[in-house]
């Protein structure tokens, strides 16, 4: 079983930047993609950014935060950063840890708020 732990949520003004944290603990296979989903009131779940681990570091974004987000991982202690910056309103959303490795799982949710 592995759990995943979020922070750094918060209300931030436009503009303005957050750094969203993720722990991973429990059994975690060594080859796995760890990423940031967020879901807006109304709205599907979507991708923002993942990064793999292994010998070639992978990291996809999704094209409305290229350029703002950039994601990063410390394999040691099996965490994954999201540093959010130029933060819009439309950044606003419950943002969700997941890693995919034998399994998928999820965090609980961290809600980032961005006021105009």
């Amino acid at each position: 079983q592995v759990q995943l732990v979020e922070s750094g949520g918060g209300l931030v003004q436009a503009g303005g930047s957050l750094r969203l944290s993720c722990a991973a603990s429990g059994s975690i296979f060594r080859l796995n993609t760890m990423g940031w989903y967020r879901q807006a009131p109304g709205k599907q779940r979507e991708l923002v950014a993942s990064i793999t681990t292994g010998s070639i570091t992978i990291r996809n974004y999704a094209d409305f935060v290229k350029g703002r987000f950039t994601i990063s991982r410390d394999n040691a202690k099996n965490t994954v950063y999201l540093q959010m910056n130029s933060l819009e309103p439309e950044d606003t959303a419950v943002y969700y840890c997941n890693l995919m490795g034998l399994h998928v799982y999820w965090g609980q949710g961290t809600q980032v708020t961005v006021s105009s």
